[in-house]
């Protein structure tokens, strides 16, 4: 089994996984602005997920001589450790309740400020759990004044989603429509719309008939619902966000001594092998009922549709991949520098989401 041990180790993890983790996000929201339905692209992504958790425990937790204290991934399969697998397990369904959420928070709140706040929250939130459960191995007085700064980006980016709505309101009735008091433009507009009539080909990004035209082409229409609820689901998702690391931290480490006497912690790759599984298990069963019963408007599908579905299936099948990979290089790193400090790189993913 490979261990990654010295923190310049570590550190290449993180940024490998800053690269991995700040790129799929992007490629899932063009997905969606191109009209595929997240059901459908979700699918796709959630299978080639779990690919990659497999591709790493039967690669780097297989190098190397297994060993009692530090057994290969295959090895550790048959011990005896279900409450370390359960604590993983339980941060991979938290992980896909929040991958999930912020698929339609990307729709109604943005890429930038759906990752401004989630990842505000999860070093808010989980940082500080994850500090006190690494023994606090870390600096506090570093570690919480940049806390204490994503606190502010939490509310920042609130309130830019505020100003973006009513902003975009602005543009529609200043370009001759006529947003009802929730920002809707009227039926007679989006019949208009249907037919390309008054839609100005390549319009500019950030006018009307930008915004008129990408509401066309998307597959989750955002006129006419509260800023409410665009906020709402990118909360969720940055709580669950914040719980998935500490979970995996206690199953790596058994802070709380839930293992029977000499059984050894579960090491990074079993660990993040049993969270993928749950990750992709719960990510199945709700996406597949979100075929057949859609939420926020969504057409209905089928199971059928979904395999027939080719257009933009190889770009979710790389989402995937680069998620899982992402993941595993995270907590990878953060075996050896603590998971608090692999929380930061949360701080340049926000950096990296921004200028995509």
């Amino acid at each position: 089994m490979y261990v990654v041990e010295s923190k310049g180790g570590a550190i290449a993890c993180m940024l490998l996984a800053l690269f991995f983790l700040g790129t799929w996000p992007a490629i899932m929201t063009l997905l969606e602005r191109r009209g595929r339905l997240p059901q459908h692209t979700y699918l796709d992504y959630t299978m080639t997920n779990l690919l990659a958790a497999v591709i790493i425990a039967l690669t780097f937790g297989e190098i190397g001589s297994s060993t009692p204290e530090k057994p290969n991934f295959i090895a550790q399969l048959s011990q005896d450790n279900w409450p370390s697998i359960l604590f993983a397990m339980a941060g991979g369904v938290v992980l896909s309740l929040g991958n999930l959420s912020t698929q339609y928070a990307w729709a109604f709140v943005g890429l930038s400020v759906t990752e401004v706040i989630t990842a505000s929250i999860t070093v808010v939130i989980g940082t500080t759990l994850n500090y006190f459960l690494d023994d606090k191995i870390n600096r506090a007085q570093i570690l919480f004044p940049g806390v204490g700064c994503f606190l502010i980006a939490v509310c920042l980016g609130s309130a830019v989603h505020s100003s973006n709505a009513a902003d975009n309101k602005a543009k529609l009735k200043g370009a001759g429509y006529s947003p009802t008091s929730n920002g809707a433009i009227t039926n007679e507009e989006l019949r208009n719309l249907e037919k390309g009539s008054g839609i100005i080909e390549e319009a500019k990004a950030g006018t009307a008939e930008f915004l008129l035209e990408l509401e066309k082409r998307r597959a989750i229409k955002v006129f006419g619902k509260s800023t409410i609820i665009g906020l709402s689901i990118t909360f969720f998702a940055g709580v669950c966000f914040s719980l998935f690391s500490p979970a995996f931290n206690l199953a790596t480490n058994d802070q709380w001594h839930t293992l029977k006497e000499g059984v050894p912690h579960l090491v990074v790759y079993t660990a993040f092998f049993y969270f993928s599984v749950s990750c992709f298990v719960i990510a199945l069963i709700l996406n597949i009922t979100f075929l057949y019963l859609p939420v926020l408007d969504l057409p209905r599908s089928s199971f059928k549709a979904y395999i027939n579905d080719w257009n933009g299936r190889g770009w979710a099948l790389l989402a995937g991949l680069l998620c899982g990979f992402g993941n595993g290089l995270q907590f990878m790193g953060g075996q050896a520098a603590g998971y608090a400090a692999a929380d930061a790189v949360q701080v340049l993913l926000v950096h990296l989401q921004y200028h995509i």
